[in-house]
């Protein structure tokens, strides 16, 4: 089994190569997008490239049944995930961003994106499966901490880094170095020796053939976990509340930007890796405050945080609808404060849904929780542009608002649940 240290570096590689991708479609698309003009409506019409990520529930049975037991059950998986992503990327290099008003060459870059993103889902499966295989009870919150760390920083480079590189580098050079980076974070898992997981040789048996309805029976078997108990139950009320607010507000942050007046540069610098830093701020703090406050305790009050930096977000919106001059270091801030409080509540959040996930299911629990909020934010971000092209920013954003805290109910009802059965949460 690696120590500690070299678990933690593990991770922290694997969600950061996840991450570079990933930032580029949600953070730098969105206002290279909108800087063409593209509406608000469309650019959630790009959400649908995050379909992978929402319905990989569907084959993360199968990254826990299968794999290369020499090489590693997860680690078999994840090698060839992150050099098919190395290749997508070095592909996308060769694609012309100016030819991209193109019907052929914009279809051709949709496929490589949505190609990347189903790679990428698979390789979460099953880094979240060997997460919570490897890591003890009492070392979850640190293994999710330098999760979120390590993804915010791929934010960092493959949002913020790019939108400013872009205005000084051209396309295929930005590319590459991205291709670069995602294989140099292949190295820790290729040096990695995999431990044998006890769960894994229960599961290593011939597969055989099954009916439909058979499918059907073991699939609502799997799904009776998170209803057997009220307390689970509960859970899973909040696992499909919980990013409606991020679903709802998704299409907007950035665009809102642009229209500011911000330039790429701008963008990419101070508000995606400005606000990626203060993500990576947010982590650590979430990890050293887990050690004093209880794991319920700290999703209601980063809830709130949440909330409020939301709501500053709205006052934003309004000044620019006013034609109120707003200070760029505003922006800025209110920016950082968003995802110093969004790292804040992934973390409890990502540790909450690891002590929810059984040992010998933990890709697919892991993944069937985080599922759950992937589809209700991916739906949400596909028409919540269409109802801010309607509503304005403004009154979206404080509509978004009221329904964030009305969110905080289901939170509310579970940690009463959970108080009664596991006081220790």
């Amino acid at each position: 089994m690696p120590n500690l240290r070299q678990t933690y570096l593990l991770l922290f590689s694997l969600y950061w190569a996840q991450g570079l991708p990933v930032g580029f479609m949600t953070h730098a698309l969105p206002v290279i997008l909108r800087a063409q003009g593209v509406s608000l409506a469309h650019i959630g019409g790009f959400g649908l490239l995050m379909l992978p990520w929402s319905i990989k529930v569907f084959w993360a049975p199968l990254v826990d049944r299968l794999g290369y037991q020499p090489l590693g059950h997860y680690r078999s998986w994840i090698l060839p995930c992150q050099w098919l992503s190395v290749l997508v990327l070095i592909g996308l290099s060769f694609l012309p961003i100016e030819s991209l008003n193109h019907p052929l060459y914009l279809w051709v870059f949709f496929v490589a994106l949505l190609s990347m993103n189903l790679v990428g889902a698979t390789q979460d499966i099953a880094t979240d499966g060997l997460a919570v295989n490897i890591l003890q009870a009492k070392q979850q919150h640190w293994g999710n901490t330098f999760q979120v760390v390590g993804s915010r920083l791929g934010f960092i480079v493959g949002g913020g880094a790019i939108l400013w590189a872009l205005d000084w580098l051209d396309w295929q050079k930005t590319f590459l170095i991205l291709a670069a980076l995602v294989f140099l974070n292949t190295l820790p898992i290729l040096l990695f020796k995999e431990p044998q997981h006890a769960s894994k040789q229960a599961l290593a048996q011939p597969l055989v053939k099954i009916s439909f309805r058979a499918r059907l029976a073991a699939i609502r078997e799997y799904l009776q976990y998170f209803v057997e108990t009220p307390v689970l139950y509960a859970w899973l009320w909040v696992l499909l509340s919980f990013k409606i607010a991020d679903g709802l507000s998704g299409p907007l942050l950035k665009p809102l930007m642009v229209d500011l007046g911000l330039s790429f540069s701008q963008i990419g610098i101070y508000v995606t890796m400005l606000g990626a830093l203060a993500a990576l701020l947010g982590a650590g703090i979430a990890g050293l405050m887990l050690k004093w406050y209880s794991r319920m305790q700290a999703l209601l009050i980063f809830s709130v945080l949440k909330i409020l930096s939301l709501a500053a977000y709205a006052y934003l919106a309004w000044q620019y609808e006013q034609q109120i001059h707003v200070p760029h270091w505003l922006i800025y801030s209110i920016n950082a404060a968003e995802d110093l409080c969004s790292a804040m509540l992934l973390v409890v959040m990502l540790t909450l849904i690891m002590q929810y996930s059984r040992k010998q299911y933990a890709g697919t629990d892991f993944t069937f929780q985080v599922a759950i909020m992937a589809t209700i934010s991916g739906v949400l971000y596909t028409l919540s542009g269409i109802l801010g092209d309607v509503l304005g920013y403004a009154h979206y954003l404080m509509l978004i608002c009221m329904v964030a805290l009305l969110c905080l109910i289901p939170i509310w009802k579970w940690s009463k649940k959970a108080k009664l059965t596991h006081p220790d949460y």
